[in-house]
C-alpha cells in the first residue's frame, strides 16, 4: 500500500506519526525496549499530549533480530500466528549514556542512536546490510484505518527476490506486492502461494511476522527502500543474516520450518486423467498400459476432480458410474507398480452428504449469526471445513483415512485460498488473519494424516496453495498455466521465487493447463518439467499422454524421463540439503553465484542442485541464450566443454537443451533408468567434471533400496584417485567418457595424462 503523494506530502486523509526522539532504552529479559517519542521532548511539558512508539527488539535464533514497532499496544491477541522456532540464543545488549545502543544476535547487530532522530542500522562483517531511518517508521491513519509501516534502505545495484511464488519479474525490485493468497493463475499479480518473505543479495532476508495481508513496495513508492506495512496497531518484522543467500535461507527455514523429506517414488513422472477430461478404468488404464509399451517409465497415476460425481465434491465417494470397483482397480493399478494420487479440496458442497453431516456437528465455517458460510463459486452451495477445530480435523482426516485404505497413496490438496473474511472461527480467530492462514492447517492436516499412516518421510502432497512455513508440507506445484511458451517461462520464474522463499521442492503442469499445447510447447516442456524437482503431466480438457502430440513427443518424454531416473542418486543429494538447509533443489542462479552481477534477477535458467545448470528453450525454432557463469562447463548431454563468463546462442532439437555441469562437480549417475526406486549406489557411475588439482572431498551416494556407500575423491597433478568405503558394490569413474569398472570397497586411480588408463586396489 502507498500511503505518500511523491517524496514530501502524505496522501490526502493520511496522516503519520514517525519517531522523533529517543527517551530511553529498556532491558526486558533478553529484549531492548526503545521509547521513541513522535516529537522532540525539548521540556517535561513536552511529554503530554504527545504519541510514543513502543519498539522491541529480540532474538529467536542466532542471527536473526526481531523488531516490533507498537503504537497502541491493547489490541486484541486474536490468532492465527506463525509457528516459529525459539531457540533462546545468547544476546549482546549495549544501552549507553551515549553513543549507539546495542543489540547484537551472533554476527548480526542492531544498532540504535542514542538520541533522535530516529535511526537503527543492521550491522554484519563490518558493514551496514540495511537501516532504517527518521522517515522510515510510521503509524499511519487512513480513511480505511490504521497501518504501521517501516521502510528498510536498498544500496546501489541491490536486488530483491521472494515473497513467494510470484510470475512476473524475477528481480521483485520496482513492484507493489500485495500478500493475500488469490486464485488467479499464473499470468496474474496474484499469487497462490503469499510468503511475507524476501531476499536481499545484500546480505539479509526479511520475514514480515503477520499471517494476514502484508503489504509491500519494493522500491515503488520510495525509490530507495523496501517498504512493508500491515493494518493495525503493530507491526513485528525479522532481520536474517547470512554470508551467503543459502545461509539465509537456512536460518529462515530454521525460523518458519524445513521442508520434509519426500519418498523416492515421488521424484517418478506422475500422469494425470487431467480435469474435465472424460475418463473410466479402461481409459486409465489405456494410459498406464500405453506408457508401458512405448517403455516410458511411470511412477504415479494421479485421478483428478471427476472422480468423485461433479455437483459432490468434495465428498470422497467415487463415481460408481465410472468407477464401480474403486478398490479393485487400485490395487490392478498397483499390481504394476504404481503409486495413487487423487485430487481432494477443503470445500464442501451442499449436495455432498458431507455437508449436513459437517453441518450438524458444527465442523464447518459459521457466519456471526450461525449460519454456515456458503457460496456457489465452484460448487453449488459449497462451505467450508474449519480447520480450527480439532474435532473437524480428526473428522476430515477419518474421511481421506479411509481412501488410504482403499490403496491411495498422495493427496493433490487442491484449492484453499478463496476463504471469506467475514466469518467466524472455531477457534475465535480474527478472519483477516485467517485468510491467508488457512492453507497452512489445511495441508497440515492432510500431511499429519499420510505421515502417520504411511510413516515419516513417506508423506507428501501435491499442494497449489501455501504461506510462510508451507515448505514443510510438500510438494507444491505452481497452478493454472496456459498451454504457451510465455506461460512456461512464467511458471519457472514463479518456482524459482518460491524456491527463494524457502520452499525446497516445486512442480508445475507439463504442457500447460490451460488450453492444449502444440506439439512443439509440449516437447519442450517436458524436457522442463523432467529436470524438475517433481513431474506431472497435467492439463484441464484435454489429455497429456505424449502420444496424442506426435511420435517425437513420445521418444522426448521417454529421454528425459530417463535421464531423470539415472540422476536419482544425485537429486537425492539435493533433496537432503532442502531438508537439512533449506536450499530448494531447482536454485536460481543468484542463489548458486552470488558473486556474479551477471546473474542478478535471471529468472530463464536455474541450477538443478549445486553442480548442473538447466536452460529451457522457450521457442519451437530450438533457439536458446543461456549464461555460463566463469569456469569450465561440460554439456551433459554431449560431453563438449566450454569456457564460461558469458552468455551464448544455442540452437537445440527437442531433444536437446542447454544442460551444463560446473567444473569441479562430481555427479553419482544410477545404473538404472525404469524408475526411481532402486539401489543408487549399486552399479553407481561417479562423473567427474575438471576437478582442479588438490580436490580432496568425501561424496555419499544416497542408499535408495540399497546401502548408502562413501566416496573419497582426490586429484594430485595428473592422477585422479577415488576410494569406495565399506558396503561398497559395483561401481565406476568416468573422467570424460570413458568409464573404469571396480567391485567392492577399495580404490581406483586413474592417470589423466595417458588418456585415462586405470589401476585398482583392494
Amino acid at each position: 500500500m502507498k500511503f505518500t503523494d511523491g517524496y514530501w506530502q502524505m496522501r490526502p486523509g493520511v496522516s503519520i506519526l514517525q519517531p522523533k526522539d529517543i527517551d530511553g532504552f529498556e532491558r526486558d529479559g533478553d529484549d531492548l525496549v526503545v521509547h521513541a517519542p513522535t516529537s522532540p521532548i525539548t521540556s517535561r511539558g513536552a511529554t503530554l499530549n504527545r504519541s510514543s512508539l513502543t519498539i522491541r527488539l529480540s532474538s529467536p535464533i542466532e542471527n536473526v533480530i526481531g523488531v516490533s514497532i507498537a503504537h497502541h499496544l491493547g489490541s486484541a491477541d486474536q490468532g492465527p500466528v506463525f509457528e516459529l522456532a525459539d531457540e533462546n540464543p545468547s544476546v549482546r545488549i549495549e544501552t549507553p549514556g551515549s553513543g549507539d545502543a546495542v543489540f547484537a544476535s551472533g554476527a548480526l547487530e542492531a544498532r540504535i542512536g542514542a538520541e533522535g532522530p530516529w535511526r537503527l542500522d543492521f550491522v554484519a562483517d563490518g558493514r551496514v546490510i540495511t537501516s532504517s531511518d527518521a522517515r522510515s517508521v510510521g503509524a499511519i491513519q487512513t480513511p480505511e484505518g490504521a497501518y504501521v509501516r517501516e521502510q528498510l534502505a536498498m544500496g546501489v545495484g541491490e536486488t530483491i527476490y521472494g515473497l513467494g511464488e510470484r510470475f512476473g519479474t524475477f528481480a521483485k525490485n520496482g513492484q507493489s506486492v500485495d500478500i493475500w493468497n488469490e486464485d488467479g493463475g499464473t499470468a496474474s499479480e496474484q499469487a497462490y502461494k503469499n510468503v511475507p518473505f524476501y531476499l536481499s543479495d545484500a546480505g539479509y532476508g526479511l520475514f514480515v511476522d503477520h499471517p494476514g495481508a502484508v503489504s509491500f513496495e519494493i522500491g515503488s513508492e520510495a525509490v530507495s527502500r523496501a517498504q512493508f506495512s500491515v493494518p493495525g496497531q503493530e507491526l513485528t518484522y525479522y532481520v536474517v543474516y547470512g554470508a551467503t543467500p543459502k545461509d539465509i535461507l537456512e536460518r529462515y527455514t530454521a525460523l518458519t520450518g524445513r521442508p520434509a523429506e519426500v519418498p523416492a517414488w515421488t521424484y517418478g513422472l506422475w500422469l494425470s486423467t487431467s480435469f474435465t477430461t472424460n475418463y473410466d478404468e479402461a481409459t486409465v488404464m489405456s494410459f498406464i498400459d500405453g506408457m508401458a509399451e512405448r517403455e516410458i517409465p511411470l511412477s504415479v497415476f494421479h485421478f483428478d476432480c471427476f472422480w468423485m460425481r461433479a455437483f459432490h465434491w468434495s465428498d470422497f465417494v467415487w463415481d460408481p458410474a465410472m468407477f464401480p470397483d474403486p478398490q479393485g482397480m487400485l490395487a490392478r493399478i498397483k499390481a504394476k507398480g504404481l503409486r495413487v494420487s487423487a485430487w481432494i479440496n477443503p470445500y464442501i458442497a451442499q449436495r455432498s452428504h458431507l455437508f449436513e453431516e459437517g453441518r450438524k456437528l458444527g465442523y464447518l465455517v459459521r457466519r456471526a449469526d450461525g449460519s454456515v458460510w456458503q457460496w456457489d463459486m465452484w460448487q453449488a452451495g459449497m462451505a467450508l471445513v474449519d480447520f480450527t477445530n480439532p474435532d473437524a480435523v480428526r473428522w476430515f482426516q477419518d474421511k481421506l483415512r479411509a481412501l488410504l485404505g482403499d490403496g491411495v497413496d498422495a493427496f493433490k490438496t487442491d484449492f484453499g485460498e478463496r476463504v471469506p473474511t467475514d466469518v467466524v472461527w472455531h477457534d475465535g480467530s480474527d478472519p483477516k488473519r485467517m485468510h491467508n492462514y488457512y492453507t497452512q492447517l489445511y495441508n497440515k492436516a492432510v500431511f499429519e494424516l499420510l505421515e502417520s499412516e504411511r510413516g515419516e518421510g513417506e508423506a507428501v502432497l501435491f499442494a497449489r496453495s501455501a504461506t510462510a512455513g508451507g515448505q514443510h508440507f510438500p510438494v507444491h506445484w505452481g497452478g493454472d498455466c496456459e498451454s504457451t511458451f510465455v506461460s512456461m517461462a512464467e511458471s519457472l520464474r514463479g518456482g524459482l521465487s518460491l524456491g527463494m522463499s524457502g520452499f525446497g521442492y516445486w512442480s508445475h503442469d507439463i504442457g500447460g493447463f490451460e488450453g492444449t499445447p502444440d506439439p512443439a510447447v509440449f516437447k519442450r516442456w517436458v524436457a522442463f518439467g523432467l529436470l524438475s524437482s517433481h513431474s506431472r503431466l497435467h492439463g484441464s480438457d484435454s489429455y497429456r499422454v505424449p502420444w496424442a502430440f506426435d511420435d517425437e513427443a513420445v521418444d522426448v518424454t521417454r529421454q528425459f524421463t530417463r535421464l531423470k531416473m539415472s540422476l536419482m542418486p544425485y537429486l537425492a543429494r539435493a533433496a537432503r540439503e532442502a531438508t537439512l538447509r533449506g536450499t530448494p533443489i531447482m536454485r536460481a542462479m543468484a542463489l548458486e553465484f552470488p558473486g556474479d552481477r551477471a546473474v542478478s534477477g535471471l529468472g530463464t535458467q536455474y541450477m538443478l542442485g549445486e553442480s548442473i545448470l538447466v536452460a529451457p528453450v522457450f521457442s519451437a525454432e530450438g533457439d536458446v541464450d543461456v549464461y555460463l557463469p566463469e569456469g569450465q562447463w561440460t554439456q551433459l548431454l554431449t560431453g563438449e566443454t566450454v569456457t564460461g563468463g558469458s552468455w551464448r546462442r544455442e540452437k537445440h532439437g527437442f531433444d536437446s537443451l542447454p544442460i551444463y555441469v560446473r567444473e569441479g562437480s562430481v555427479v553419482p549417475f544410477g545404473a538404472e533408468t525404469g524408475g526411481p526406486e532402486y539401489a543408487w549406489a549399486d552399479g553407481v557411475t561417479v562423473k567427474l567434471y575438471a576437478l582442479p588439482d588438490g580436490y580432496d572431498q568425501t561424496i555419499e551416494v544416497p542408499g535408495g533400496t540399497g546401502a548408502a556407500t562413501e566416496f573419497r575423491v582426490r586429484r594430485q597433478g595428473s592422477e585422479i584417485s577415488v576410494t569406495a568405503g565399506a558396503g561398497a558394490g559395483s561401481w565406476n569413474v568416468d573422467t570424460g567418457g570413458t568409464a573404469h569398472t571396480h567391485s567392492g570397497p577399495g580404490t581406483l586411480t586413474v592417470a589423466l595424462a595417458d588418456g585415462g588408463s586405470s589401476s585398482g586396489s583392494d
